[in-house]
């Protein structure tokens, strides 16, 4: 159910993106805005990568095959990863070519145009923004979350180009036309530079993910756990590895038996499995727990 919900959302994102990508596009031919067209580009770029995350959502919520024993979670990282990273390369581009703009005197812009595509374009953000984020709060996707920050994203150059093309559409009713001419430039450098941080942060997040970087707070959890059971049942020590992969967590913990210790039923030890993965918390299809023992500490190392 949370899958086709998810699905459904991603959805509904592509088709507002596609519009607006679109219209971005368009509008941005008709009054010769370098902002305008960024934003249809960045629209148009974040469709195909939605319909991506969309991809990658049906192939999780399969069950696994003979070919993908574990599952698809692997690919969420690398789909963030790739979209994060086309972002970037975007916005940096856009920087560079606005910063080039201003030196070279800048260029002359339709108000009329800009004005129109800049309101339709931030009403429509801010629905979208309110909706993806409402249903991520039932649903928690991470690829819902990234949408969340595209919308958000939106929302921002939207509202930007729509306050920047008013006060300057008022600087040249006020006499001051020839500073209009760089209204565009700065505000497409002013955006991309503010802009940046958000997709360079998603590649960061994917990229520690596909390198099975331990998370921090998920590490201390399942470290605290497994030391909790082994000192209350008597074994000699533990040793835990964990690693998150999109909406995985991937957990093994073994457990060091003494000699001397008696190793009763395979219920007790079973027992004991279910007394820590109820410590871990988070059971279901997306947590892959291994708990194991052993009496030599180096099949645990």
């Amino acid at each position: 159910m949370t899958a086709a919900r998810e699905q459904h959302v991603l959805k509904v994102s592509i088709a507002a993106t596609v519009l607006i990508g679109a219209i971005g596009v368009g509008f941005g031919v008709l009054s010769g805005s370098l902002s305008i067209l960024f934003d249809g580009v960045f629209g148009a770029l974040d469709a195909a990568m939605t319909g991506l995350s969309l991809l990658v959502s049906r192939l999780i919520a399969r069950e696994a095959s003979q070919r993908f024993q574990m599952g698809f979670w692997h690919l969420e990282p690398l789909v963030l990863a790739v979209n994060g990273g086309l972002l970037t390369v975007i916005c940096f581009y856009a920087f560079v070519s606005s910063v080039m703009a201003l030196f070279s005197g800048g260029h002359e812009l339709s108000f009329d145009w800009a004005l129109i595509y800049a309101a339709v374009v931030t009403v429509i953000c801010l629905a979208m923004l309110a909706y993806v984020r409402k249903a991520n709060r039932s649903i928690g996707s991470a690829l819902i979350a990234l949408d969340v920050k595209s919308w958000l994203m939106s929302c921002l150059i939207s509202l930007a180009l729509l306050v920047a093309f008013g006060a300057a559409w008022a600087l040249s009713r006020a006499g001051y036309g020839d500073w209009t001419r760089y209204a565009d430039p700065a505000l497409l450098a002013i955006l991309t530079a503010a802009l940046l941080p958000a997709p360079a942060s998603t590649v960061i997040a994917a990229v520690k993910e596909i390198l099975l970087v331990a998370p921090e707070d998920l590490n201390r959890l399942v470290r605290e756990a497994a030391e909790a059971a082994s000192e209350r049942h008597g074994f000699l020590g533990c040793r835990s590895y964990v690693a998150k992969v999109g909406r995985s967590r991937v957990i093994e913990v073994y457990l060091i038996v003494p000699e001397d210790r008696p190793i009763g039923s395979i219920a007790e030890l079973d027992a004991i499995r279910a007394e820590i993965g109820e410590a871990i918390g988070g059971e279901g299809r997306d947590r892959w727990l291994t708990i194991a023992f052993t009496g030599d500490p180096k099949w645990a190392d």
